[in-house]
């Protein structure tokens, strides 16, 4: 990466290069500064994996920092999952772990100094008062009545708000920047404010706390970050930021550069509506396989490797746009494909009955682990004349170009033989409950016969004596996607065939898999065994991405 063209390198790059050149900074420190307030998603994803990864490109320093400053939507367990999903995506903090709370006395000193300096006042106005004084996008704000209050009375009555003296919303206090700015985050912003809410860090020290515009950028200067690397809806802030460091008399200041965000079409990433859906019992938790919070895409089976290659592919830049579920599907099955076994597993079970076949008899047959590894190896598996194939691999009455099972047809069974369906059995209702077939013992696998004699169709099959059963998840957007997102009363449609469950039977040693060990199923795609649900000897699957996309990527 160090050694790319000028020009292959994104803008956030260049500009690092000309800071370090120019010598504005002798070095990169970078942070992921999350809200405790639910889990991450996808669109955090890119942002832990650019500011870890300008880190060490460049030889710098990274931070985990939380930003708890808002102690009445933040929780402990928030906490510790965002840590669990910045260590998964291999973002290196090392002992770099911080919290915004742990510099509540030092931002209460800059307030101070804002007031002392006349750069800040306490404000009685309220919330909606506030933004009835702030003016709108074409009219300027109106000073707020206290805007001149002395300095001695800002400082008592700042003092008072910190010793708990009045209730929530009595007061607030003000930066004092230009009521007919342009920009209407430089009216007077708000902050701090009275809460009296007990804090998951500092439990009941504080009833007041920072507004995250006043607190941000005086824990990016507090801790050294040299970039401040955030999203375009910052940009706008991006004033306030540097005035604030300058207020504050910040003697090393950083600085802030903003970057499009991750959207991804189709799919719900706000947190607010993941919360509901696990509220409303609709999903199983922030870890839903269903969901792209970092946790739901783990469990599902994606890894840190195709995250970074969706993140490298989407790429970095200052224009919003808008990738495809279709991209990271691409990504994990470019990365599982070379990495993991291809084994069998029937999900929607059908007996297959081979007639010839000695009855009590097993068979141990070679299979390749993978074909396009052979470092993998192969395995044994074993062979009788009771099978389970899939239920839409016979057909009674066949469709044009059906090329499976169906009575007089002949098709191989991989790594096996070669049957001949002689017929089926039925129940009273007429469902098919298993097929019939003959083999012939001399088209056994790597035979000559195998390899001259040519049939149309291939199916998979596990043997009915020894496999295990298994439960297995196939996932499709939990969104409705001829709908769209959310209707007109911002509901989300729901697709109500997200979820299938299968009741299948997989080869005998996927019996043991353990949490997080991913597969690839023959014809069916790549899953991995459920974290969560899976119990020893009981294994789920779920299903990462199916085999093929009709979607294009252009590398």
């Amino acid at each position: 990466m160090e050694n790319r063209e000028n020009t292959q390198r994104n803008f956030i790059e260049r500009e690092i290069d000309k800071d370090l050149r120019e010598g504005r900074y002798k070095e990169v420190h970078t942070r992921f500064p999350p809200e405790p307030n639910g889990y991450l998603h996808i669109g955090h994803a890119k942002s832990i994996i650019l500011n870890s990864g300008i880190a060490k490109q460049y030889g710098g320093l990274f931070n985990l920092r939380f930003d708890d400053t808002n102690p009445t939507k933040e929780k402990y367990e928030f906490v510790e999952s965002i840590k669990e999903d910045v260590k998964w995506l291999e973002a290196d903090y090392g002992d770099r772990l911080f919290f915004a709370s742990s510099y509540f006395d030092k931002m209460y000193e800059y307030a101070l100094l804002l007031i002392k300096k006349g750069s800040a006042y306490v404000s009685e106005l309220s919330a909606d008062e506030i933004r009835e004084y702030r003016g709108t996008l074409t009219e300027p704000g109106r000073d707020d009545p206290m805007r001149n209050r002395s300095i001695e009375e800002n400082l008592r009555l700042f003092e008072a708000m910190k010793n708990g003296e009045f209730e929530d919303g009595k007061y607030v206090l003000r930066g004092k920047i230009d009521m007919s700015s342009p920009n209407i985050n430089m009216r007077d912003p708000v902050l701090y404010r009275i809460a009296h809410i007990p804090h998951h860090n500092t439990g009941d020290k504080w009833c007041i706390y920072p507004m995250y515009d006043f607190a941000h950028p005086l824990e990016d200067a507090i801790e050294g970050i040299t970039h401040s690397l955030c999203t375009l809806e910052f940009e706008d802030h991006r004033p306030l930021y540097d005035w604030v460091i300058r207020e504050c008399e910040i003697e090393y200041p950083p600085r802030q550069i903003e970057f499009a965000k991750l959207y991804l079409n189709n799919v719900v990433t706000g947190k607010r509506y993941i919360k509901k859906l696990v509220e409303d019992g609709i999903v199983d938790g922030w870890d839903d396989p269903r969901l792209v919070s970092i946790a739901g895409l783990r469990r599902r089976g994606y890894t840190p490797s195709s995250l970074r290659m969706f993140v490298e592919l989407s790429g970095i830049s200052k224009s919003q746009a808008t990738s495809e579920m279709g991209l990271l599907e691409y990504c994990i099955r470019e990365d599982l494909k070379p990495k993991v076994k291809r084994l069998m597993a029937v999900l929607h079970p059908l007996k297959l009955i081979i007639d010839n076949y000695p009855e009590g008899q097993t068979e141990e047959l070679k299979a390749v682990n993978n074909p396009d590894n052979e470092e993998l190896g192969e395995r044994t598996v074993t062979f009788s004349r009771e099978l389970w194939i899939e239920r839409e691999d016979f057909m009674e009455e066949p469709v044009k170009k059906y090329f499976r099972l169906f009575p007089g047809n002949e098709v191989r069974l991989m790594n096996a033989y070669f049957v001949k369906c002689t017929g089926c059995d039925k129940d009273e209702n007429g469902v098919v409950t298993a097929v019939h077939c003959t083999y012939d013992p001399l088209t056994k696998q790597g035979t000559d016969m195998e390899i001259t004699r040519k049939v149309k169709g291939t199916i998979h099959w596990v043997n009915a004596l020894d496999c295990a059963g298994a439960k297995i998840r196939l996932y499709e957007n939990i969104v409705d996607e001829e709908k769209g997102v959310y209707d007109e009363e911002g509901n989300i449609n729901l697709n109500p065939s997200s979820l299938e469950i299968c009741s299948g039977y997989v080869e005998k040693e996927l019996a043991g898999a353990e949490a997080y060990d991913s597969f690839q199923f023959v014809r069916n795609g790549f899953f991995c065994t459920d974290p969560k649900d899976s119990e020893s000897g009981k294994p789920v699957f779920n299903r990462i991405v199916s085999l093929k996309s009709s979607f294009k990527v252009t590398v």
